[in-house]
């Protein structure tokens, strides 16, 4: 199986196949509006204005399993990005990122890329670096800032020039 193979639904429920981002360097992130790291998204931002026009873009799952640090409906997560963060990335549906229901992204990205520990994801805000070619390359913790991302994501996409 690959990541292309995978589909999500957007804010608005529309299905979207993650074939459409084939060639694209990816940062998909687990998120929450009411979390220690929620700040993070400031610098997800920053990561997505510097990288977006050379083929970068981040894919923001709200999941609410970690001390229900996600409340409210999806219109309300998305307003509440743009307005306090001006988050311009995509967003998509809530998801469990373990146990029964988690979404089969989740299981096929800790598959690839256990944590230090465990396949687990520990908290929101855990990242996962995927290159152009679908390949789960780097995951990184809740407390990893995105800045501390930058040089990874420049190292894959210098690849491609």
């Amino acid at each position: 199986m690959s990541i292309y193979q995978i589909r999500v639904e957007d804010i608005n429920k529309n299905i979207v196949e993650l074939e459409q981002y084939k060639g694209t360097v990816l940062l998909i992130v687990n998120t929450a509006t009411n979390c220690i790291f929620t700040p993070q998204y400031e610098g997800l931002e920053e990561l997505y204005d510097k990288f977006h026009n050379r083929g970068f873009e981040i894919l923001d799952f709200p999941c609410n399993q970690f001390a229900k640090q996600a409340p409210g409906t999806i219109e309300e997560i998305n307003k509440f990005c743009v307005d306090k963060f001006e988050t311009s990335f995509p967003r998509f549906q809530k998801v469990d990122v373990n146990g029964k229901d988690e979404f089969i992204l989740y299981t096929y990205l800790k598959r690839h890329q256990k944590g230090l520990f465990c396949k687990k994801i520990k908290w929101n805000f855990t990242k996962f670096l995927v290159d152009q070619n679908g390949n789960v390359i780097k995951r990184y913790a809740p407390f990893v800032k995105p800045a501390r991302i930058a040089k990874d994501i420049e190292k894959l996409l210098q690849k491609n020039n």
